[in-house]
């Protein structure tokens, strides 16, 4: 096992990868912008080509797909493959920074610049971990159409037998002024997973969650719950979306239902949270709106 020091330093010798750009194409097709609104609950059908798409849904498109032989045993791509070859087993999404300046539109090609901006090392109560923030640039036509900053966190795999740490729970607040609930089905998390080809085990290997990773059930997609979030809180919106801002602070399990709170709106903002079935904060979000 390596000291700490030997833990930093391995993290400051991936300060090279800090900059590193990579561009993906996407064509916006229909028929994938057809999958992504039947898996929310939306008529396929309603869309047709040329069709501007809600603001938010870039994050669905874009994936990163790696070669069969480049994954990892965790349905991951092998470090180094995309991301810097961080020394740590256990990935999970943590936060997110966006602004929006407009959609993509369903047939015009549009492309991602995926920036490495950081690779930070932390030591801290539940062992040693690691934060990537990768920049995405969404561009169409040479306009920007949103920057998307995301936190991974990189953390230690458990002793064989023994739980993921955790957090301890924080109780969400009891002040929504509205609030809808919504059931993580396996069939909803594996066609985000699909939507957003994220082959990541722990979303859909129940044996894989438990046994390997030290989850006590298969784990809902951070991701999804952003989205669900967005969709809730643009039922009330005042305006139009501009940007938001997430932070995870707690897993979620797939077959359970979460509640999706907001407070009212106020200076052109949204404050919204999920909270679990024990009534305990599982994610936090500020929706801004022009």
């Amino acid at each position: 096992m390596t000291t700490d020091a030997e833990f930093e330093a391995a993290i400051a010798g991936l300060q090279n990868w800090v900059g590193r750009e990579r561009v993906v194409e996407d064509e916006i097709g229909l028929a994938s912008a057809r999958r992504i609104a039947g898996m929310l609950d939306i008529d396929p059908a309603s869309l047709k080509q040329g069709d501007v798409l809600p603001p938010h849904w870039f994050t669905m498109f874009f994936p990163d797909i790696a070669k069969q032989s480049d994954i990892g045993p965790d349905g991951h791509p092998n470090k180094g493959v995309f991301l810097p070859p961080i020394p740590l087993p256990r990935r999970m999404g943590a936060g997110r920074r966006v602004t929006i300046n407009e959609s993509l539109r369903i047939g015009t090609p549009a492309i991602k610049r995926a920036i490495v901006a950081q690779v930070l090392p932390k030591i801290g109560r539940t062992g040693r971990m690691a934060i990537l923030t990768m920049r995405h640039i969404i561009e169409c036509e040479g306009r920007t159409v949103a920057v998307d900053e995301f936190d991974a966190m990189y953390r230690e795999a458990p002793p064989p037998g023994q739980p993921t740490a955790a957090t301890p729970p924080v109780a969400a607040p009891d002040s929504a002024a509205w609030m809808d609930k919504k059931l993580l089905s396996s069939p909803l998390v594996f066609r985000y997973s699909s939507v957003t080809w994220n082959a990541h085990r722990i979303h859909y290997d129940a044996d894989y969650a438990r046994d390997e990773e030290g989850y006590p059930a298969t784990v809902q997609n951070g991701g999804l719950t952003m989205q669900l979030m967005l969709d809730a809180a643009l039922k009330r919106a005042p305006g139009r979306i501009i940007g938001f801002t997430a932070r995870l602070a707690r897993p979620l399990w797939v077959g359970d239902t979460v509640a999706l709170c907001g407070a009212a709106p106020a200076d052109g903002k949204m404050e919204c949270w999920a909270a679990d079935k024990d009534g305990y904060l599982c994610a936090k979000m500020e929706v801004a709106f022009a």
